[in-house]
């Protein structure tokens, strides 16, 4: 079965990968874990403890691999302008304390 899933930090097709996602599965591209809150279908930063789902016990580390029997991984875990503002955050970083490429 095809899906058009991605990883929720980096953006990277995770299409190679079978469903239903292991809580041991990461991103190819750059080793997130994936089957976490922030890569769900019922993640929602407006809600309380940030899940649509009221029988879900609450995690606390929404990057971290869970237990979750209401997981679902969302086709729009991905946000590219979260994406952008990380890369610049770092990239602030990098020149004010070095990168790693300037080694």
């Amino acid at each position: 079965m095809s899906h058009h899933i991605a990883c929720y930090r980096c953006g990277e097709s995770l299409a190679a990968l079978s469903l239903p996602l292991s809580r041991r599965d990461q991103c190819p591209q750059c080793s997130a874990d994936l089957h976490v809150c922030k890569m769900c279908r019922n993640f929602a930063t407006a809600v309380i403890r940030q899940c649509r789902e009221d029988g879900a016990e609450e995690v606390k580390e929404k990057e971290r691999p869970n237990f979750c029997d209401w997981f679902i991984p969302s086709e729009n875990a991905f946000d590219p302008n979260r994406k952008s503002s990380a890369d610049a955050a770092q990239r602030a970083l990098d020149a004010l304390f070095g990168g790693a490429d300037e080694n």
